[in-house]
């Protein structure tokens, strides 16, 4: 992770569960960590922690709704105007709603479709150009997504049109399942099968960071967890 102190990388849906925890990591490295969500008390708490520790890197809260292309576009725009642009960029966020084909909202429908879908491929797409204006070419792109949560067709789209010298994982697959999303019907429960922490995905992302300019990581990690998304 050497290579990676100072450089600059954006965690969406950083406030909580594994996001939060890949913010830490990436901080605890020597970063300057871009952690965006609707909410951003929680991030601000954990940028106070990470100072408080001591880290080399640092984390800075963005209040972004990811549902809003306008904030997404606006939040790229400020990393540029203050950190020069993104060098990682990490899909973290995503949703779920408890509305089935049948019988669901179109508007559940609506707010799954922009946050795990458009706003993941907006990200890409504005990542990629901000790495391209300033001919980065170790970048990288990593989405952590869920067969629960994610577009895997779009996904797999995205490895296939990244250019070679910007790394794109798509594939780190994570089934991070919360009590919550057990109550509200969105999914159903996994018997007594053990936990992975959050901390867990965040010490896989910093190998697939840590890994050779040669080397492209794929992974698929199975978390049951009972912390709560946002």
């Amino acid at each position: 992770m050497e290579r990676w102190k100072g450089r600059v990388a954006l965690v969406t849906g950083a406030s909580v569960g594994i996001g939060a925890a890949i913010a830490r990591a990436l901080v605890q490295h020597g970063m300057k960590v871009v952690g965006c969500s609707r909410s951003v008390d929680k991030i601000e708490k954990l940028a106070a922690e990470c100072q408080s520790a001591g880290y080399s890197g640092t984390l800075v809260p963005y209040k972004c709704d990811l549902s809003n292309e306008e904030e997404i576009l606006s939040m790229f725009s400020a990393i540029k105007t203050l950190h020069q642009g993104v060098d990682v960029c990490i899909n973290n966020a995503g949703l779920a709603h408890a509305e089935a084909l049948l019988c669901g909202k179109t508007e559940g429908w609506r707010n799954m479709i922009d946050v795990n879908v458009l706003a993941l491929s907006i990200c890409t797409r504005e990542a990629y150009q901000s790495m391209k204006e300033r001919n980065i070419d170790d970048g990288h792109i990593i989405n952590i997504n869920s067969p629960h949560l994610e577009p895997v067709p779009v996904i797999q789209y995205i490895r296939h049109n990244v250019p070679p010298d910007i790394k794109s994982e798509p594939d780190m697959a994570v089934q991070y399942v919360t009590k919550r999303m057990e109550k509200a019907g969105a999914i159903s429960g996994h018997g007594n099968h053990s936990c992975l922490k959050a901390e867990d995905i965040a010490i896989a992302v910093t190998y697939v960071l840590s890994a050779p300019p040669h080397v492209q990581v794929s992974i698929y990690i199975v978390a049951l967890s009972e912390v709560s998304i946002s």
